[in-house]
This record gives C-alpha cells, structure tokens and sequence, in this order.
C-alpha cells in the first residue's frame, strides 16, 4: 500500500505533469527576453542601412554575434512553447499532435537557419 498524501501526489505537478516546469520554461524565457531584446536593439541598431561590409565588419565582434545569438535561440524557444499552448487550448486529437511536432520543427529550423546565417556573417 502507498500512503501518500494528496498534496505530496500532486507537488509540481499540474494535471498533464508538466504544468509547472511548462510555466517556469516560460518565466524564464520571458525574463531572458526582457534583457536581450534591448541588448539586441543596441548591438544593431548602429549598422541599420549600412553597407554590405560593414555589416559583416560588426558581427565579426564578439558582443553582437552573441546576443544575437542568444536572441535567436531564446526569442523561437520562447514562440515554440508559447504556440504549444495556444494548440493545446483550441485544438485535439491528431490535429495538436500534428500541430505541435509542426511548430516544433518549424522553431528549431528557423533557429538553426538564424544561427547559419549569423555564424556565415560572423566568421
């Protein structure tokens, strides 16, 4: 027999078990974004309308390519769980499961295309 109390069951946990870690991934994210979207502002803003060169001069240094960076990856990690709730309030069935590994997919191609294009720009 188990005797475990309802609360200790139900700790961190939501009705899908994954509730809570859902809402911190969120938070976190949220917060990283708060900090790197300015930061991303700053680092290229000074080349919006620049030539060709120059441009690739700028992401050359260090601290552009890594914010940008970091931008990228948090700013579509952030979306991708961001949409999974949307899919998962209004849709069921094959439908979210489809959905979800769309968005999915569709997140980390797009990551992996801004960090090419970056590290194209960058190296």
């Amino acid at each position: 027999m188990h005797f475990i109390t309802d609360r200790k069951r139900a700790e961190g946990f939501g009705s899908s078990k994954t509730g809570t870690e859902h809402f911190w991934s969120m938070t976190i994210s949220s917060v990283a974004l708060l900090v790197l979207t300015p930061l991303f502002l700053i680092a290229v803003a000074p080349v919006l309308g620049a030539p060709h060169d120059v441009v690739l001069a700028h992401f050359a240094r260090p601290f552009p390519a890594l914010v940008t960076g970091l931008t990228i990856v948090v700013g579509f990690v952030h979306f991708k769980d961001g949409v999974r709730v949307v899919i998962e309030d209004y849709t069921d069935g094959l439908m979210r499961k489809a959905l979800i590994v769309g968005t999915t997919m569709l997140s980390y191609a797009a990551i992996a295309a801004g960090l090419l294009a970056l590290g194209r720009m960058a190296l």
